[in-house]
């Protein structure tokens, strides 16, 4: 294979070769040269120990009982990874192996890999090492277990998810007997910690297929046990008179994901579970007509109770009830610009992009077009009002001046009054002049 290694992988290669020793490169870096792809995580494998590693580079780090030595450098933004072979047994608790022992083969640490295409080593001169057939797979589009499928995932249960992610990250298939092993072990994703399969979940999510990645989770058991919430979607239906809606909430809810137009992880979750919690507010009239009233109460409410359960961060979690609570927002080009500032305020402004990113996938989910004119005067008068005083802070007058002009000292009186000229600017923005301000404030201690 020929392929041209950046200035500090060949560096890698050669120090270790001068230090006698083997090493070669692994995993997803091997399968991105292969699939002529960038490559972003540049990981090795080496017959030297940690601790021999460190000699040869003693600015990396290594406080880990699996045999990686980090080394920082400035070609790149993640550490380079080096690992010594390793030998594993008993998989105990379905996470991590209950032993582990240095190598001296390389094959035997490519055997303990999870899948073919993740199994091929390269060296320094771009010859590759490949005892099963990765390449071979890698043209089929294909991922497929090293080995026997059912012990790789009793090994680490979490490769179940890993699977189904890199099968959507780089458009794959997976193998029909590494699937069946999914589906026959999909209940054992309950022992990994709920942080790594939250990360696991979000990287499906940011990638190229995440609604194939879906679908493939649903089919395999794992959603069941992941997000049990968006199963229960499953043939809600929506279709009735007076209703717009094609499709039930689950298909809904998956071809939302898929026209999203946002790359963000957390966008893209909300706007899968955003109707999440009409499974439980389904009503039908006397006409026949299907109701969903306060579903996006309910719906934030499961949100935040998923993103509890997934060890999301504070900020994930925030950004994830938001969007979800305040997704039903109305677009009427009747709204008073109070009206828009409130909603403004209830998303934030960070998030508005974010929010009218979801309600594209929401429309177009829902078998609607991409936008509407009154979406896109929505819009207009979204960034219209962001230009006009947006709370008290923009008020051309401050808490000094009220106290100055009244003679008071500070005290509730003077959040009153800054409140009580921001309630006046809000209905006429041409008010927002100091002279008229400092007027009225001597004018409101009156009243």
């Amino acid at each position: 294979m020929t392929f041209e290694f950046p200035p500090f992988v060949n560096e890698i290669f050669e120090k270790f070769s001068k230090s006698g020793f083997e090493i070669f490169l692994v995993g997803g870096a091997v399968r991105d040269i292969i699939m002529d792809k960038n490559v972003v995580d540049w990981d090795f494998t080496t017959n030297a120990t940690p601790e021999q590693i460190l000699e040869i580079f003693p600015g990396g780090f290594y406080d880990n009982q699996f045999g990686t030595v980090g080394i920082a450098h400035e070609s790149s933004i993640k550490p380079y990874e080096i690992t010594t072979y390793r030998q594993e047994w008993e998989y105990s608790d379905s996470r991590r192996p209950d032993k582990v022992k240095w190598g001296k083969i390389l094959e035997s640490d490519l055997s303990r890999r999870d899948f073919t295409i993740n199994a091929i080593a390269l060296d320094k001169d771009g010859k590759t090492v490949d005892p099963y057939n990765g390449q071979e797979d890698i043209n089929k589009k294909l991922i497929k277990a090293v080995g026997d499928p059912v012990e790789r995932f009793r090994e680490d249960a979490l490769r179940m998810m890993r699977a189904v992610r890199i099968a959507a990250q780089i458009g794959f298939e997976i193998d029909n007997d590494t699937f069946e092993a999914i589906k026959q072990n999909a209940e054992s994703i309950n022992l990994i910690a709920k942080e790594r399969v939250k990360d696991e979940l979000l990287k499906l999510l940011g990638s190229p297929f995440p609604y194939e990645g879906i679908m493939m989770f649903q089919n395999s058991g794992l959603l069941s046990q992941i997000l049990p919430e968006l199963e229960e979607t499953i043939g809600v239906e929506q279709k009735s008179p007076k209703r717009h809606h094609k499709y039930d909430v689950w298909t809904h809810s998956l071809m939302a994901l898929k026209n999203c137009p946002s790359a963000d992880p957390i966008v893209r979750f909300a706007t899968l579970i955003h109707d999440v919690g009409k499974a439980k507010t389904q009503k039908i009239t006397p006409e026949g007509i299907i109701t969903f009233y306060n579903h996006e109460v309910i719906s934030a409410r499961v949100a935040r109770a998923v993103a509890d359960r997934l060890r999301f961060s504070k900020e994930q979690r925030e950004k994830l009830w938001i969007l979800v609570r305040r997704h039903q927002f109305t677009v009427d080009e009747r709204q008073t610009d109070s009206a828009i500032r409130r909603f403004i305020r209830n998303v934030g402004k960070e998030n508005l992009q974010d929010m009218l990113d979801l309600r594209v996938g929401d429309r177009l989910g829902g078998g609607a077009t991409e936008t509407s004119w009154r979406l896109e005067k929505f819009k207009e008068r979204l960034d219209e009002v962001q230009k006009q005083p947006f709370s008290v802070k923009d008020l051309k007058v401050n808490g000094q001046d009220v106290m100055e002009v009244l003679g008071i000292t500070p005290g509730p009186k003077v959040g009153q009054i800054l409140n009580q000229l921001f309630a006046e600017v809000e209905e006429d923005i041409s008010r927002n002049e100091r002279e008229y301000l400092l007027g009225r404030i001597k004018e409101l201690d009156k009243i």
